[in-house]
């Protein structure tokens, strides 16, 4: 069973082929209508999501397929006390594919293992969100024309942005890719990033101004400050507001510089840039839809299969308080290694 929890899952040339499909979509959807006919799709949505869901759902119909699901667990039987298990094991025999999000680091991981449907990470506490990567990849090659050689600058929270850690997994794949890791100390990338960078041997540079780097950029990803995410309101009001793109800003950057942003925005990106050329976030939103149809393509028709038995947990080792493990202590304690650390193979963070 193919899943799609993280980028990495996908070598370069299967990228390259969802990325093919989906430019045959846009030149021409019609041609796709009855490409998922009959197949069902469950959006499992554990907290609130816009562009995902929505985008998730009108990818499945506009191949012909149809949908069911939540978009609030209090109104299924989470509400309950339900386990992930439970509910994925019982969803999963009713739908094709099962595309989640879920507050929770690692869930995805945690769901694979227990589904007979293929799971899609649609966004896993500050981890992962690889169907965001698609959409950003998309929109980085069709506007710039290619992805090898590029500078992009992550720009504002890149400890919790999980947008920002599955774009740098993505554009490992790709070749003298320079990355100017744009953040105030707060809310530097992560340690466990970190070491995947210099593991993978990625260029990169951290600092804390965006006007300094600006000039050298071929795309410029802004970022959210996600308060959701602080463990208290004094640590979100120190940070709030950091960064903010302007029109004025923008004198300083190359003509063709592409501006993304995963979105919802707050106040990062002034209006005022909206009808710049080089602000693409709206077409970006756009191109994640073909991304997402062209994915599920492939994922969606795979038969169904009972997954193999798992060890049953009693006591998780990641001590993130974000991870899946932490709530879900039947799951078993999987750990992996990375550059040379032994991580958590559900939300990645290194363990004792």
């Amino acid at each position: 069973m193919r899943h799609l929890i993280d980028f990495g899952d996908l070598t370069r040339a299967e990228w390259q082929t969802i990325y093919d499909r989906a430019e045959q979509i846009m030149a021409d959807p019609a041609a796709y209508s009855d490409a998922c006919k009959g197949k069902i799709q469950a959006n499992l949505f554990f907290e609130p999501s816009t562009r995902t869901n929505f985008s998730f759902q009108t990818a499945m119909m506009r191949l012909g397929g149809s949908i069911f699901g939540f978009a609030d667990p209090k109104s299924s039987s989470v509400a309950k006390g339900e386990t992930l298990k439970d509910t994925i094991k019982m969803v999963s025999a009713y739908a094709d594919v099962v595309v989640m999000r879920n507050p929770r680091e690692g869930a995805a991981k945690a769901a694979s293992l227990y589904s007979e449907s293929p799971i899609i990470n649609a966004g896993d506490g500050g981890h992962m969100h690889p169907t965001q990567t698609m959409a950003d990849l998309t929109t980085i090659q069709h506007y710039l024309g290619k992805v090898d050689g590029i500078s992009i600058g992550l720009c504002g929270d890149l400890k919790n942005g999980r947008t920002v850690h599955s774009l740098i997994k993505a554009l490992a794949k790709f070749d003298n890719v320079k990355f100017y890791l744009i953040a105030p100390q707060e809310l530097r990338i992560p340690e466990y990033m970190r070491a995947f960078m210099r593991a993978q041997n990625m260029g990169f540079v951290e600092v804390t101004s965006l006007e300094a780097v600006m000039p050298n950029l071929d795309v410029l990803y802004m970022t959210r400050i996600q308060q959701e995410r602080f463990q208290s309101p004094i640590e979100y009001e120190q940070v709030k507001g950091v960064y903010v793109l302007t029109r004025r800003k923008l004198e300083r950057a190359r003509d063709n510089m592409l501006v993304l942003h995963p979105l919802p925005r707050v106040d990062e990106i002034s209006v005022d840039v909206d009808d710049d050329p080089r602000a693409k976030y709206f077409e970006q939103a756009r191109c994640g839809m073909y991304a997402r149809m062209s994915l599920l393509m492939d994922l969606a028709m795979q038969e169904h299969r009972v997954p193999d038995p798992v060890e049953i947990g009693t006591k998780p080792v990641c001590k993130n308080p974000n991870c899946i493990t932490q709530y879900e202590h039947y799951l078993p304690p999987l750990v992996k290694e990375t550059g040379g650390r032994c991580c958590c193979a559900y939300c990645d963070k290194e363990v004792d």
